[in-house]
């Protein structure tokens, strides 16, 4: 397998995965909401499918807190390890472009065609999230 093929296999895997928790949650943006925001101290959280339903299911007398597996598949997927990479591969991105006001290509660049416009559509997504 190629540098080439192995990449390509990994992004279809991913969007695999995004779609079918998407599919599965009802909405393609998730966020947290943090139960007591005034202690610093809490962990309690949850986790949502923007406008539509919690994401972790479960609870009651004995009973184990679940997700659906499309959505832990994709959970796991993107494990912290992917987080930390995908931030070194969006920094790389940004030293190595020659223009970062890349005003130059504005009227022709896409995610599919310069890896400037792709990072920074990660980017916007990433800054979108609450």
């Amino acid at each position: 397998m190629t540098d080439a093929d192995e990449i390509r296999t990994a992004a279809d895997k991913l969007r695999a995965l995004a779609t079918a928790a998407a599919d599965n949650s009802g909405s393609s943006n998730w966020h947290a909401t943090r139960h007591f925001p005034d202690q610093p101290d809490s962990t309690f959280t949850t986790l949502w499918a923007t406008g539509v339903r919690p994401l972790l299911g479960g609870g009651g007398r004995g009973r184990v807190p679940y997700v659906h597996a499309p959505v832990g598949d994709y959970a796991a997927a993107m494990d912290p390890a992917v987080g930390l990479a995908l931030a070194t591969l969006l920094e790389g991105v940004l030293s190595s472009a020659h223009e970062t006001a890349h005003e130059e290509c504005n009227s022709w660049c896409s995610p599919e065609t310069c890896d400037l416009a792709a990072a920074l559509a990660v980017a916007r997504a990433l800054n979108a999230q609450p």
